[in-house]
Order: structure tokens, then sequence, then C-alpha cells
């Protein structure tokens, strides 16, 4: 077994990413702090590593398609072990880290989260529930998705994240991302406060992409034995 930092990064570029996954043949999207800045519109800040998520389900399909790189699985979190092209992936498994051979840094952080049918079910909290369609048809997680998931344990980057993707968020995003935070964390989270500030520059109406039903309704929590909406 190797501890997560016994060996160095190297991560990919996103556009690397973007050719790697080119022929997947399950949905993906690129997620952490790139996923912000691709919102956003500009780098602001260094990288340590890039993530990718894919549905648990699917990662039997994303082993085959890593089948020449060397992957190995967080069990238990903090520690690595191999993962063999066949090998089953345990559901308390979250992610895995690659790379293209055992001498080489690692590349690739690939974080997996739950699903029912077409329903996404965050590994964070079960009853934030969401289409898969509301993630988008771009390989990249909407920004108030991202920071639902940042906002666990706030650490300096995703302060820095926050505060660069909070004037790109329109107010429907922002009704979202405070419902979540607030279901998920309490209602006591370092960032409600501004999530229900108005940004200057924002147009009410305004919204760039995050979750939405096809009626234009956002999307409400679920208690968890409700199942998908």
């Amino acid at each position: 077994m190797l501890r997560e930092d016994d060996k160095p990064w190297q991560p990919l570029i996103p556009a690397e990413v973007d050719a790697l996954f080119a022929g997947a043949s399950f949905p993906w999207w690129l997620a952490g702090g790139y996923a912000i800045e691709r919102a956003v519109g500009r780098a602001f800040r260094a990288h340590e590593d890039i993530d990718v998520m894919v549905l648990h389900r699917d990662h039997a399909a994303l082993r085959l398609m890593l089948a020449d790189w060397d992957c190995w699985m967080a069990d238990p979190p903090g520690t690595l072990r191999p993962w063999a092209v066949g090998e089953a992936v345990p559901p308390d498994v979250h992610d895995v880290w690659c790379r293209r051979t055992p001498s080489d840094p690692w590349a690739l952080q690939v974080m997996f989260d739950g699903a029912e049918g077409d329903t996404l079910v965050t590994r964070r909290d079960p009853r934030v529930r969401l289409p898969l369609s509301a993630l988008g048809s771009d390989h990249c997680l909407p920004p108030e998705v991202q920071l639902f998931y940042k906002a666990k344990g706030v650490r300096e980057k995703d302060q820095a994240d926050f505060e660069a993707a909070l004037p790109v968020l329109g107010e429907e995003q922002r009704k979202w991302l405070s419902e979540v935070i607030i279901t998920a964390h309490g209602d006591g989270h370092v960032w409600l406060g501004a999530l229900n500030r108005r940004h200057p520059g924002l147009d009410p109406g305004s919204r760039v992409g995050g979750p939405r039903r096809k009626d234009g309704r956002r999307f409400a929590t679920q208690d968890p034995g409700s199942g998908p909406g």
C-alpha cells in the first residue's frame, strides 16, 4: 500500500483530460477547481491535481478505458491500494488515483458518485439529488454543483473558488446552492451570507446553466427515502 503523498503529482491539463475521455462510453465531468475556472472563464489559482467525476456504476468501463494506466483506489481514505482491471470498486470508495506507469507522477484523480436511474444521488448527502441531464452536456460540472461538493470542509482553495464563482452565479443557482448547503450542513455555513446577498451586477433572472427542470423550475432536495424525483 502507498500513502497518498508518497508520490508527486504532475496533473494533466483540461485539454489532455478532454482528449483522454473523448471516446468514453459513459458520462463524465471535469470537476474540482478546473470546473470552477471553466465557469469563471479565467485561471485564478494554481492546481495541485485535476479531478474528473464519474458515476460509481461506470467504474468498470472507466478501468477498461484506462487499462494501460496504473490506477489505485483510495481505500481506506488516506491510503492507496492497486486497482486491477476487472476488479470491482466497493461502494464506499469514492476516488481513485491514476498515472500512466508506476514510475510516473500521479496525473488524474477520478471521483465516484452515486446514481439511481437518471438521477444523481450525491455522496455528500443522499437527500441532494438532481437529474443527470441537469449536469449539462459539456463534460464539466456546473459551478454551483461543484461548490456544493466543496462546502463540506472549506479549505483555502475552496474559499478562493467560491469567491471567484460567486459573481457568475445566477439567482437560481444561488438559491439551489443555499438550499442544498442548508440540507447537508445546516444554516450556519460560512457561505450562506454571501449567497443570499444579491451581487451588484447580477440580473435577478439570470442564470449560467445550473440545475433546472425541463419546465424551468429549480430542483428541490428530497427526504432520504423518497427515491428519485
